[in-house]
Parts: C-alpha cells; sequence; structure tokens
C-alpha cells in the first residue's frame, strides 16, 4: 500500500504576539514566558534554534523542535526537563535584543530602515514542528502590532493588523556583521549587488546609518566601490569612514579615487596620516595626488582632475577612439577630447558628439572648437563658476603659465563649490 505524506503546513506569526507567551509542559505546568527567540546564523540562517523562557530560576533556553504552539496559543514543551539554563550563546541572533528597532539597509528601497516586528513561520509536518523566520518587518504593520499588543486580544490585533500594506524583507536578505560582539544586523549585500547601487545612493545610505553600523557597512566594500563612496560624502564623514581603517587599506582605496578627490580627502587628514598613506600608494599615483597637493584647495589646480583623454593635435578620429578605449579614469566624465602638441600645450578641443559623428580618418583639428577656452591653474574658484555659466560647460581645461594642460575642472566640482556656499 502507498503511504501517504502529509502536506508541509506554514502558520504564520509574528515575534510581537509570541513574547510573552505562557510555556506549559505536555501536563499543563507552568515553565515560564517566552522572553526571545534564537536564531542560528551562518549557512543555517533563519532556522529558530531555541526559545529563550523567563522562570522563577532565570533565563532559560529550550530547543525548537521541543515545542509547539497549543490551539489556545500558548507554547507546550514536551517536559521541564529540556529546559537548560541559557549561557553564553555567541552563535546566535537573539530577535528582540538584536533585531528589533535595529537599523538595516534595504537594497531595493535604497535607504535605511527599522525593524518593527519579525514574522516567523511553524512548518510542521508528520509529528515534527519547527519553527523559522519568514520575513522582518520595517512597515506600520510591525509598529501597530507592538503598539498595541495588550490593548487588544490577540485574534483582534492579528486581524487589524493584516490589514495594513506589508513592508516586509525577505529573511535571506539579513544576515549577521561578524566578527561583532554587538552582534549588529544589516542586510546581506554582496559586492555584484552593490555595483548596481548608485554611489550617492550608497553614500546617503551610510550617511543614515549610526557609527558602528557604517563602519561595518564601508568596511565591506571593495576598494573601488568604497572609492566611489567617498568621493560622494561630506569631509566630516570621509574622515569617520576612515578612522579605524589602517593606512595600507586606505592607499589601495584612495588609488581608486579621482586625484583631484583624492587630493581633497588627504588634505583634510592630518599631515603624519596622509604622508602615511602617500607611502603606501603606488608611485604613479601618489606622484598625481602629491602635485595636486601642491595647489591651492580654492584655486581651479586644487579642484581639478589630472585624468582626461588627450591627443597630438594631428591625430585622427580613429587615434582618438583607441585613446578613449584605453582610458583608466571614469568614462562617465569624459566630455572632449583634447588636442596637445608635442610640448603639451593645448592646442584644441573636440566634443564627443562631433567624434562619434566623424568618419575615422577625419583630423580632430578638422573637428575641433574654433575657440580654445581654458585657465589658468590659480584661477579662484569663483571665477570658475561664472564661466561655467557664461558659456554653459560641462568641463574646462587647466593650463598651467606656459599653456600646458594640467587638468580638467569638471562642472560637478562647480556645482560642490557653489552647493558649500549656500
Amino acid at each position: 500500500m502507498a503511504t501517504h505524506t502529509e502536506p508541509r503546513m506554514a502558520i504564520r506569526v509574528s515575534l510581537t504576539a509570541l513574547l510573552g507567551t505562557p510555556v506549559t509542559d505536555a501536563q499543563g505546568h507552568l515553565c515560564g514566558k517566552l522572553k526571545d527567540v534564537a536564531v542560528t546564523t551562518g549557512p543555517d540562517g533563519g532556522k529558530v534554534a531555541g526559545l529563550v523562557l523567563k522562570t522563577r530560576s532565570g533565563l532559560a533556553l529550550v530547543a525548537s523542535e521541543q515545542a509547539i504552539e497549543t490551539p489556545s496559543g500558548t507554547l507546550e514543551v514536551r517536559s521541564a526537563e529540556v529546559l537548560a539554563p541559557l549561557g553564553d550563546e555567541g552563535n546566535f541572533l537573539f530577535l528582540q535584543q538584536d533585531l528589533l528597532d535595529r537599523q538595516i539597509i534595504d537594497i531595493n528601497g535604497r535607504k535605511v530602515v527599522r525593524v518593527n516586528d519579525v514574522d516567523l513561520e511553524w512548518m510542521g509536518q508528520g509529528g515534527t514542528h519547527l519553527l523559522r523566520v519568514a520575513e522582518v518587518e520595517v512597515g506600520l504593520r510591525g509598529a501597530f502590532r507592538r503598539v498595541f499588543k495588550g490593548l487588544l486580544p490577540r485574534p483582534r490585533l492579528e486581524s487589524l493588523s493584516r490589514r495594513l500594506t506589508a513592508r516586509a524583507i525577505p529573511w535571506q536578505f539579513v544576515d549577521v556583521i561578524e566578527p561583532d560582539p554587538a552582534r549588529r544586523v544589516r542586510l546581506r549585500i554582496e559586492h555584484e549587488r552593490l555595483a548596481e547601487i548608485h554611489p550617492s545612493e550608497l553614500a546617503d545610505i551610510l550617511e543614515d546609518l549610526a557609527p558602528a553600523e557604517r563602519e561595518a557597512v564601508f568596511t565591506s566594500l571593495d576598494e573601488e566601490v568604497a572609492a566611489e563612496t567617498l568621493e560622494e560624502v561630506e569631509p566630516k564623514l570621509q574622515k569617520a569612514l576612515l578612522e579605524k581603517l589602517d593606512e595600507e587599506r586606505i592607499a589601495d582605496i584612495v588609488e581608486e579615487m579621482d586625484p583631484g578627490a583624492a587630493a581633497d580627502l588627504l588634505s583634510e587628514l592630518p599631515e603624519d596620516r596622509s604622508d602615511a598613506i602617500l607611502e603606501e600608494m603606488e608611485p604613479e599615483e601618489r606622484q598625481e595626488v602629491e602635485e595636486l597637493l601642491e595647489f591651492d584647495e580654492h584655486s581651479a589646480a586644487g579642484c581639478m582632475t589630472t585624468e582626461f583623454v588627450h591627443v597630438g593635435a594631428e591625430a585622427t578620429v580613429a587615434q582618438a577612439v583607441e585613446a578613449l578605449r584605453s582610458f583608466d579614469g571614469d568614462p562617465e566624465t569624459i566630455t572632449e577630447v583634447y588636442l596637445l602638441d608635442e610640448k603639451g600645450v593645448l592646442r584644441g578641443t573636440v566634443s564627443l558628439a562631433r567624434l562619434v559623428m566623424a568618419q575615422p580618418e577625419t583630423r580632430l583639428n578638422v573637428l575641433a572648437e574654433p575657440r580654445v577656452l581654458s585657465c589658468p591653474a590659480e584661477r579662484k574658484q569663483n571665477d570658475l563658476a561664472e564661466i561655467f555659466d557664461k558659456y554653459n560647460l560641462h568641463a574646462l581645461p587647466v593650463v598651467d603659465t606656459e599653456g600646458c594642460m594640467v587638468g580638467v575642472v569638471q562642472s560637478e566640482h562647480v556645482i560642490a563649490f557653489l552647493r558649500e556656499k549656500l
């Protein structure tokens, strides 16, 4: 005869509803009340390892498979003997202690949210009862449950809360920052997913996090993502993010930054720390940043980048395209290709739009703008803002006293300067 397997059934219950629930043994004797829920971390994350009970003799832990929820809403354990004194359970995450009211990152919403409640599920098959975490409530539903718990009967409270729109995050996206004695909680962020978030959005997220959580998230970023994000935050926050990192790690991040942004960052740090970071950098990147550090930070040279695409004055479109392909900087910042003679003197600029429309063999000096706009390295930022506004520029070449091109001021630098003045 074929055997019939009972279908797996899941009964949803909230952490708020469970906390404070009386726990009895099979004979109906009170063992204690539910104080917290211990959840495993790592590969088995989300599985409820045990229930923390408040008993007359103190806190005790009972394995979740030893407990069931009765029809009356209480919890029942097989016997009082399954209770063990609660020790230093370092491998567990306690939902009430470690998760409720904590900040986590909503990847899809690109923002920081607060945990209001946790939804769990009783998974039953045959005679086995397993409890696991389903999702984290970050919206009004969870807050409603906690505010009105004790004021409304449990069935009524659950019924009303289910009418509210749920804002929840599946548990598989929640993880513990390890190693971390405080067991702070964040969403698990893989590098592939981080790459999908714009650096300015990551910067906003970091600004909204508490300092400890901010530090833990930032240190999990790879060098390239950390560099792009660091360029988007305020100088005060930049220093805070780098405070706990060693000089070698900071150097790896700074090398991935735009040289101008890297110089601005190092200029805000104490001189001895800035020098130590420079010593850890690769020679080529270190030289670029050191040269920028010599300029007045309020001048054109002080806010320019030394990363730009240039070719010879007699180059063709095909050669310019090859230069663009081999460019190591951020391609999104490039709006023009600059024509320099053999001495490095600026002789012309060609916009990318003209470049795309031209034939490969066309010489760039034919496509170049009839008038070359540039500014001296010592030009003040107030003057730069007026030039950008007057000519509606995206970028402005910076030249030294000999007319040799030394860098480019981009519109985003001018916008940042104007914001600081507001």
